[in-house]
């Protein structure tokens, strides 16, 4: 038993030794630990407060940096504020000197003004009293004279006036006489022209047939199926074509009423094949509008192609060609102007081969010299200058330019094929038949001619003569004298020109004869 108690005490003993190590050891380490925490701190916060240091120098020297650019700044800013000040100062000076230079010349001026508004007063007073003195004078003096010559002021006035108006219309009867002879020739052609181009280009009311057509119906249903419900058929046709229909009491017919003769040509058409046809509706309308245009084109072209043919003229360009063909709805005093192209054309070139002109060229111009006619009447210029202009572009001859600008004078013919054209137009224009007039219209024209002329105070009698392109007027010898009867040619002729629509022009005539009768016995 001893033997077993002694290691067991000295285990213990050990035991209890090793754990009094273990526990002074750990303490020692916990201790040491704390020491190297509390070194570790204290170098911490001594960097930290270097740091602090640091940081408060820097922002102290940065806040002196600051503050000497804030005094640099304000100092500057004190500088330019002064300089400024200086410059406004010295401104406000000089307008100060130049005002008081300025208020002492309005005052020199004022003073200046008065002086003589001192002697304005004086004149005026000095020219009261001269134009009294005058006045008396001029009564005396025109008391004098009516007691020398007899006559009162009022009887002498009239006897002036009346020899002033004597001599003036003497005076102006002898200048109307020169200015006649100076300018007879040219004013007639102006005249003519002005008065052929408003025909030519704009479709006026001179007669009926130029502007309407009339298109005859089966029976007088066919005018409701083609008015249609609410006028939708009517109003489509009208929309379609550009041509008025006008359906009134005329039995069996409707009236087309347009200015552009193809346009009313293409609605005629258009509305022959639907009465035709039967089928009378909106969209049947339109197609059948379509084809009749192109059936007008067609007949334009033939037209043109025919014309070219029959003159004998060839390489004309397709365009000019389809413009010819259009001239075929064209008219003046119902004169076809085609028609009256082609004419031209073949006298151009009879007289052409006459004279051993090319004649060639004289058909050519002749056939385009109208060619500006084709086109409708909102292209600018007169047909002449669209006809140069068409020529040109379609790349015709000098030649043909020249003849196309000529023919109504607008430039001087320089050539024999321009006189040659003038010729031919006027021949085809003038000759008997060519243009017609409505029966009616032509006698209310001559009693208006003839109304005219006995309107006039000295005329005796007026005839219209020679289907109204002349008046003979038998003036009164007593009362109008050689020189009086140039006036009133004039102012007759003057008052016609603003009343009466005629073509070409008007030869007022004055007759004046004195007889003397005795007897032998």
């Amino acid at each position: 038993m001893g033997d077993y108690l002694i290691p067991i005490i000295s285990a213990a003993a050990a035991l209890v030794i090793g754990l009094i190590v273990g526990s002074i050891l750990r303490k020692t380490l916990a201790e040491g630990k704390i020491g190297s925490a509390e070194r570790e701190a204290k170098r911490i916060v001594e960097a930290s407060k270097k740091e602090a240091d640091e940081i408060k120098k820097e922002a102290e020297s940065r806040k002196k940096e600051v503050l000497i650019e804030a005094k640099e700044e304000i100092l500057q800013s004190r500088n330019e504020a002064e300089r400024e000040m200086k410059e406004r100062r010295k401104e406000i000076s000089n307008t100060e000197r130049r005002l008081s230079q300025k208020e002492d010349n309005l005052d020199k001026k004022t003073e200046a003004l008065e002086r003589k508004n001192e002697q304005l007063d004086n004149k005026i007073k000095e020219n009261e009293a001269e134009r009294e003195k005058i006045k008396e004078l001029f009564s005396i003096q025109l008391k004098r004279l009516e007691e020398v010559s007899g006559y009162t002021v009022e009887q002498a006035k009239a006897e002036l006036i009346e020899r002033v108006e004597s001599e003036i219309k003497d005076e102006l009867a002898k200048k109307m006489i020169e200015l006649e002879e100076q300018f007879k020739e040219e004013s007639d052609a102006k005249a003519k022209n002005i008065i052929s181009l408003a025909i030519q280009r704009c479709a006026a009311d001179h007669v009926a047939e130029a502007t309407i057509s009339v298109v005859a119906l089966p029976n007088e249903e066919m005018k409701g199926r083609i008015i249609g419900r609410e006028g939708r058929n009517i109003q489509k046709l009208e929309t379609l074509t550009g041509v008025e229909l006008i359906i009134d009491d005329t039995p069996e017919a409707i009236t087309l009423s347009g200015f552009d003769p193809v346009r009313r040509e293409v609605a005629r058409l258009a509305l022959e094949k639907l009465i035709l046809d039967g089928r009378i509706h909106p969209a049947r309308i339109e197609e059948t509008v379509e084809k009749a245009k192109k059936e007008v084109e067609a007949s334009v072209k033939q037209a043109g192609e025919k014309a070219v043919f029959e003159v004998g003229v060839h390489g004309i360009s397709p365009d000019l060609v389809k413009l010819l063909g259009r001239l075929r709805y064209r008219t003046s005093y119902g004169q076809n102007v085609l028609q009256h192209s082609i004419e031209v054309a073949l006298l151009s070139g009879i007289i052409a081969d006459e004279l051993g002109v090319d004649s060639t060229v004289a058909r050519r111009a002749g056939l385009l010299h109208d060619i500006g006619k084709a086109f409708p009447h909102d292209v600018e210029g007169t047909h002449v200058q669209i006809g140069v202009e068409a020529a040109r572009k379609f790349k015709e001859s000098k030649e043909v330019i020249h003849a196309i600008e000529a023919h109504h004078n607008d430039v001087e013919p320089q050539t024999i094929i321009a006189v040659i054209v003038q010729a031919a137009d006027a021949i085809s224009a003038a000759r008997p038949g060519a243009r017609r007039e409505d029966l009616e219209n032509y006698i209310k024209r001559l009693q208006k001619l003839e109304e005219i002329a006995t309107g006039f105070e000295g005329v005796d009698k007026a005839f219209a003569i020679q289907a109204g392109r002349e008046i003979r007027v038998m003036v009164k010898p007593e009362e109008v004298n050689d020189d009086g009867m140039k006036v009133i040619a004039h102012q007759i002729a003057v008052k016609i020109k603003n009343e009466v629509k005629y073509p070409g022009q008007i030869k007022i005539n004055l007759i004046r004869e004195s007889r003397a009768v005795d007897y032998a016995k």
